[in-house]
């Protein structure tokens, strides 16, 4: 059997968004892992909630499955800027793997974190 790696599948981005603005605030649903290849993929979905007029975004993580540094840093960015312009950012259900890079992280001091 061959190793060449042009036989291989290329590793396919495992997140998806969902959106919902029919609530008080829009909310983005992340599913997946969010990680150096989908991260670029959430920093447009959330900057484009932002540059559109929300003032505070909930982001429901239950369906999302990991998350590295660069999608940490895609929040925090979208946090700073939605913060700019007075508002705020919710994370929703987040799993306990999930939550512990955030408490490692020390994140859970600049994010509104709900269950």
């Amino acid at each position: 059997m061959s190793d060449n790696p042009e036989s291989r599948a290329p590793l396919e981005p495992q997140a998806s968004f969902r959106r919902d603005d029919s609530g008080d605030a829009p909310r983005l649903e992340v599913s997946g892992e969010i990680d150096v290849f989908t991260s670029p993929s959430l920093r447009e979905e959330l900057y484009g909630m932002i540059d559109g007029g929300a003032t505070t975004i909930v982001i429901d993580c239950s369906h999302m499955d990991f998350i590295d540094s660069s999608g940490l840093g895609v929040l925090v960015g979208a946090l700073k800027r939605t913060r700019e312009r007075g508002g705020d950012f919710e994370l929703l259900g987040l799993n306990p793997s999930t939550r512990k890079v955030f408490e490692i992280t020390g994140l859970t001091k600049l994010f509104t974190i709900r269950d």
